[in-house]
């Protein structure tokens, strides 16, 4: 199944969760708060200790990440994108006259950055095959690859979560295999976090200069 198949489905599916949970984490099919902030926490240790920096936030939902971002990273310029254009719009207007902070619905308006993380983005398959929904998950990761020139994170779902409390809508990644791809694939310094009290994993994957 091709992207242009998937990707409308997707944004049909968040669209429903923001137009029945608003600008909240469960209004783009988080939990809670907590592990939203979390995984946030995981995701921006890819620019921990840096000052002045650009950031992509792919499938950024309503802007979620701009505030933990702006309060660690005060001089970071941040650009979100996602596939739900009302998405987009609840972003925008949440964060109207903030400096260093735009929001598009286009991916060919986002700009190559120092950084882009994801969150959440290879999760939610739905009905669609396993098989298909595994070539849409590392086709994307190959798009944040292309999309960080000094490196990218995302999470995903992991394996080894209890198989009887997976749900079938939902998609579970070998975190290994993972990490073997990114480190082949894209650099010689990837991070594997899975150590955090989720059913999840985080990848970090960084460039450095001469190596």
């Amino acid at each position: 199944m091709a992207d242009r198949a998937i990707r409308p489905r997707v944004a049909a599916y968040y669209t429903g969760k923001l137009k029945e949970h608003g600008a909240t984490a469960r209004g783009v099919d988080w939990n809670s708060e907590d592990s939203q902030r979390l995984r946030f926490r995981q995701l921006l240790r890819i620019c921990e200790g840096e000052r002045s920096f650009s950031l992509n936030d792919y499938g950024c939902g309503y802007g979620a990440l701009v505030d933990p971002l702006r309060a660690a990273h005060a001089d970071a310029t941040y650009c979100g994108f996602d596939i739900a254009e009302e998405m987009v719009a609840e972003a925008r207007r949440r964060h109207r006259g903030v400096p260093g902070c735009t929001f598009v619905s286009e991916e060919s308006r986002l700009p190559t950055a120092d950084y882009t993380v994801a969150s959440g983005i290879l999760n939610v398959k739905l009905d669609i095959a396993n098989e298909d929904w595994e070539a849409y998950a590392f086709d994307t990761i190959a798009r944040l690859n292309a999309l960080g020139r000094r490196g990218f994170a995302f999470n995903a779902l992991t394996l080894y979560s209890d198989p009887e409390q997976r749900r079938p809508d939902l998609y579970y990644m070998d975190p290994l295999r993972v990490f073997d791809h990114c480190k082949r694939t894209f650099s010689p310094h990837v991070a594997l976090l899975h150590d955090y009290p989720l059913y999840e994993f985080t990848i970090l994957v960084r460039r450095r200069e001469g190596r």
